[in-house]
């Protein structure tokens, strides 16, 4: 083993925001702020911890990476996921006995719900 994942790190324009979105959709608050504001670390949830990187640019194209977040009740998730400032593009995906749904951050960061009977 070279090393391990210590935390996911997401460019935002205001990480402020997007730690505001994020801890609660994680169940998880703010652990850390340092360089002034520049970095913002959520308290891990699940043994993964969340950084938001401040950046001078928004979002341009779709992430390389995503987070699959695995919920108990997407209709439920969905709407809480718009309710703290997400959007979902409307369409259901399936795979197997899998169900998910492709969803953006306030910034625009793809990322996907799911539920999985299995």
């Amino acid at each position: 083993m070279i090393g391990h994942v210590a935390f996911v790190t997401i460019d935002a324009v205001d990480p402020e925001r997007l730690a505001a979105f994020w801890g609660p959709l994680l169940g998880t608050d703010v652990e850390e702020r340092s360089d002034g504001g520049r970095f913002v670390f959520l308290a891990r949830a699940e043994g993964t911890m969340l950084c938001f990187q401040r950046v001078p640019e928004p979002k341009g194209v779709k992430n390389r990476v995503h987070l699959d977040v695995k919920v108990d009740d997407l209709e439920g998730a969905t709407q809480r996921v718009i309710d703290l400032g997400g959007s979902w593009d409307g369409f259901d995906r399936a795979l197997d006995d899998a169900r998910w749904r492709t969803i953006l951050d306030p910034e625009g960061n793809e990322f996907d719900i799911y539920v999985s009977e299995g």
